[in-house]
């Protein structure tokens, strides 16, 4: 059974190989995608239903006893978030061959998107299952690579640019992250996550406030926190709709789930971390109000994403299992709502032809499907109930209030106002985009291309996969108690720390 946590990895990779020798049967590569990653889908729910019934699965890669070898391992929360993600990336890949296209028009049947998309999906699963630091870099530098091919392809100078800081900003944080794994072990003699635990309480208590701060910038660099969010909002709105809402829905996730992971393994915070608590607050309010001066419709979304973020770090601040539980809900809840709302904007600027709000009306009568699909995932992270947003926030309020310190309550009324800022953005949305009269349709510059953007044409498989999207959301809403349930068993192992050491280490989890 234990062999099962590194089939996530190993077999997208293999894949990605095997996809390159057929690269001249667009079918196959297609057929080969859908297949592998339905194939993940099912071995991360094998993972998750192990890992909560009988504890961590973990795989210790040649044979070699911890802390030396490479390590896997796949814990309640690791499997959860596995099986959200690939979901999503299912989903987004059938909007992907069903396109056809990149938002510029032009054909998308290369041979790079699909091995590159596999790629990115092997490290996504990497950043969830390894257990220990260098090979957090290496499944880091992976999503980077393959994130990179996938943003520029079909190049045009208005995409590079973007792009290019996308990548500047990526391997600087790549040499910070390099950097920061070089201190840790000169400092420990390990990179091994469950050894780290032990060891960096023996460290004096400025290196380990030094290391802790440290690995907080590495990777919120990643997960765009704010003031280090600068790169998002100018690169992902550059991209075709399916890899633009593949990001949203998982790269600065995985960065969450890094913080998440490495400040409640390696560091003691016995009461609510103020530093913490201040970025949440202030990556929400910015994030917010940015979005509300936006006239493009996927800047105001990626303002959005960002502005998010802060909600997740609020709810690790706090360090409390209720506080933890509210954030597992809300990495959830936003992997599925971010690629719903990403994939429907598509869907309209591919109808409307534009990104502009100004330009964009009377969507609501002309497109009603594209108007449902974009509506739901807009009030589920607007925090309307009973959507899977309401449950989070919800989840998230309670922990503010349970904690009852002044900076506590502070953020938490942020978190109040941001919803409501949330909601007027995506009203302003609703109101620019979908109600008024509809606008004369976009010349077609050649009635025989069925794909074209502007056309008003889409095909049924983008459809699917955008309502596959908005249906994970509400999935999400209709089983947050079972959820719940699984998120406070996670929780618990978060704060205790024992049960992944114990399963890496072996009995006692000693060193």
């Amino acid at each position: 059974m234990n062999i099962l946590v590194a089939l996530p990895v190993l077999v997208p990779l293999l894949a990605a190989a095997l996809s390159l020798t057929v690269s001249q049967v667009p079918a196959a590569q297609r057929v080969l995608s859908l297949l592998v990653l339905a194939f993940i889908v099912v071995v991360a729910g094998v993972l998750l239903v192990r890992a909560d019934t009988t504890g961590p699965v973990v795989l210790q890669l040649g044979g070699y006893p911890p802390p030396v070898g490479i390590t896997l391992v796949a814990d309640r929360l690791a499997a959860l978030l596995l099986l959200v993600s690939i979901v999503v990336m299912l989903g987004v890949l059938v909007f992907a061959i069903g396109q056809r296209v990149t938002d510029t028009g032009r054909a998308s049947t290369t041979t790079a998107f699909h091995p590159m998309y596999l790629v990115l999906c092997s490290g996504v699963s990497l950043a969830y299952l390894t257990g220990d630091l260098f090979n957090l870099f290496v499944a880091f530098e992976m999503m980077l690579s393959a994130s990179y091919v996938l943003m520029t392809r079909h190049t045009t100078a208005d995409r590079v640019r973007p792009s290019m800081t996308y990548v500047i900003v990526s391997l600087t944080s790549s040499l910070l992250f390099l950097t920061m794994v070089a201190l840790v072990y000169a400092a420990t003699g390990t990179v091994n996550l469950a050894d780290l635990s032990h060891r960096i309480a023996d460290l004096p208590g400025g290196m380990r406030t030094t290391l802790g701060l440290l690995m907080v910038v590495v990777f919120g660099i990643k997960s765009a926190v704010v003031p280090l969010h600068f790169w998002l909002p100018d690169s992902y709105p550059t991209a075709p709709a399916p890899i633009t809402a593949v990001f949203a829905a998982l790269l600065t996730k995985v960065g969450i789930y890094s913080v998440i992971r490495t400040q409640t393994l390696l560091f003691s915070n016995a009461a609510d971390w103020n530093f913490l608590l201040a970025v949440a607050l202030l990556t929400m309010l910015v994030g917010a109000l940015g979005a509300i001066a936006q006239n493009d419709l996927n800047r105001l979304l990626s303002f959005l994403l960002v502005s998010h973020i802060g909600f997740m770090l609020f709810g690790l601040a706090l360090f409390s299992v209720l506080g933890l539980v509210g954030v597992i809900l809300y990495i959830l809840h936003h992997i599925a709502v971010q690629a719903a709302l990403f994939l429907a904007s598509g869907l309209l600027t591919r109808h409307t032809g534009t990104a502009s709000l100004r330009d964009m009306c009377g969507a609501a009568s002309s497109y009603p499907l594209v108007a449902f699909l974009f509506a739901i995932p807009a009030l589920s992270l607007s925090g309307i109930p009973p959507f899977s947003g309401f449950v989070a926030k919800v989840a998230l309020l309670r922990a503010g209030i349970e904690v009852a310190t002044p900076m506590a309550y502070l953020v938490t009324g942020g978190a109040i106002l941001t919803s409501f800022l949330t909601l007027y953005a995506m009203s302003k949305v609703w109101t620019s985009a979908f109600w008024g009269r509809p606008r004369p349709p976009v010349p077609d510059p050649d009635p025989s291309d069925t794909l074209t953007v502007g056309t008003g044409r889409t095909s049924p498989a983008m459809l699917l996969a955008a309502a596959g999207m908005v249906l994970t959301g509400l999935l999400i809403a209709g089983s947050a108690g079972p959820v719940s349930d699984i998120g406070e068993r996670a929780a618990g192992d978060l704060l205790a720390r024992s049960p992944y050491r114990q399963a890496v280490l072996g009995t006692g989890g000693g060193s």
